[in-house]
């Protein structure tokens, strides 16, 4: 039996993005020029909170260890590992480990492509920022 709540579950290129009218919730601007920031799709990699928190705090320092991270974001091991994988996968985030006095020691970088695929979903967010305040002007 399927599952009612698949296609809200699914990425926009499965097809499960939420639309109204026709128009993609995740579209700025559908007849933006292709490859304009407007007319790209939200990555929902990114758009969940932790990988968000994950990568943002990622930006703003060259790594950061798996302890810093958890203490930064205020989230359990379990929590930070899934969210850290799923971005390691994606080649947004690089994960070095090794001991340091006989403890484990795991440290992230953001790489090229997750700084990248960062400044796209902000430059996203400012463009469906600048989208809704002017239909609120209207």
């Amino acid at each position: 039996m399927a599952d009612s709540n698949t296609a809200r579950h699914r990425r926009p290129e499965q097809g499960g993005e939420a639309s109204r009218g026709g128009r993609s919730l995740g579209a700025v601007r559908p007849d933006a020029p292709a490859g304009s920031a407007e007319s790209r799709v939200l990555d929902s990699l990114i758009h969940h909170r932790m990988r968000l928190g994950i990568v943002s705090a990622l930006a703003a320092e060259e790594s950061l260890t798996f302890n810093e991270l958890k203490a930064l974001l205020r989230t359990t091991d379990g929590n930070l590992s899934v969210h850290a994988r799923k971005l390691e996968d994606a080649q947004y985030v690089t994960v070095t480990k090794r001991f340091e006095d006989r403890r484990p020691r795991t440290e992230y970088r953001l790489t090229a492509a997750g700084r990248k695929a960062l400044q796209r979903y902000l430059d996203h967010m400012e463009a469906l920022i600048r989208a809704t305040r002017d239909t609120l002007q209207r």
